[in-house]
């Protein structure tokens, strides 16, 4: 009854500005994927480190702007990313998870209680930016359901190591069909702060994926006839960097949680002012 509750909320949001759907999330009133919400608007991960860190995971994120494209970094100690809209970082996603040594231990709807004056706050651009685009240009995705995360999978391609953040690239996958694959790309390109162009697209086994079916996160979508798997890197590679790092504490937004910015989606990557 919860889920359809949410389901129903998260139906009637979908026409809501920016900047109302950060207040009801401030507030608690919503708590819910972010998928399909806020059209035209950058959503973004977010990873939260101690400011001994910060400078190691902003050259991490420099150095792999595929799967880490920097959209918005704090200064240390203020939950504020201006530059992204009116945000306060310890209350404008709908969820958070919570790391300790490189586990989660917690999921909350707020970090008031946990926010330290030495954390440093980054943003990192979404791929749930771009739905909205592909479907204005006739591009259609198969829903994977309310209550569902599009699967995604480590892969074998290595991302630059930058202090005690590295490991693999991870992936989300999208089926899409196969007469849309040229134009998913050329849109997608477009968006180079929400991952830009997919990194492969067809057979798994090339980058390393074994089974489709078993994903590392999210949950598995079928490959239909007529569609092929198409890969982007996911802004997951940083929250599995940050669990391999084993921060005595580190916080990200859940999965499908993401913040969501008053920046236009369509916005050229070189105009974000990241501080």
């Amino acid at each position: 009854m919860a889920r359809q509750t949410t389901a129903l909320i998260y139906d009637n949001l979908r026409l809501v500005d920016a900047d109302k759907l950060r207040g009801l999330v401030r507030t608690g009133a919503y708590e819910g994927y972010t998928g399909g919400l806020a059209r035209g608007k950058l959503q973004a991960n977010v990873v939260i480190v101690p400011r001994r860190f910060a400078s190691d995971f902003h050259q991490f994120c420099v150095r792999n702007p595929k799967p880490c494209p920097l959209v918005g970094v704090s200064r240390a100690g203020s939950p504020l990313l201006p530059a992204l809209g009116d945000i306060d970082i310890r209350t404008d996603a709908p969820q958070y998870n919570i790391y300790c040594f490189g586990e989660v231990i917690r999921r909350k709807t707020d970090i008031i209680d946990l926010w330290r004056d030495d954390f440093a706050a980054f943003a990192l651009g979404s791929w749930l930016t771009v739905e909205a685009a592909l479907a204005e240009k006739g591009v259609k995705l198969r829903r994977i359901g309310y209550g569902k995360a599009s699967p995604k999978f480590r892969t074998r391609i290595q991302t630059s190591h930058v202090g005690p953040f590295g490991g693999e690239m991870v992936v989300s996958m999208r089926p899409t069909r196969r007469c849309d694959v040229d134009k998913v790309r050329a849109l997608t390109a477009r968006f180079p702060h929400a991952h830009g162009s997919p990194v492969h697209v067809g057979d798994p086994s090339i980058i390393g994926i074994r089974d489709l079916m078993a994903p590392d996160w999210g949950d598995a979508v079928e490959i239909m006839a007529g569609e092929v798997p198409v890969f982007w890197a996911s802004s997951l590679t940083a929250q599995d960097a940050l669990a391999r790092a084993e921060l005595a504490i580190s916080i990200t937004v859940s999965p499908g949680h993401m913040l969501i910015t008053d920046v236009d989606a369509r916005a050229d990557a070189g105009t974000f002012k990241v501080y």
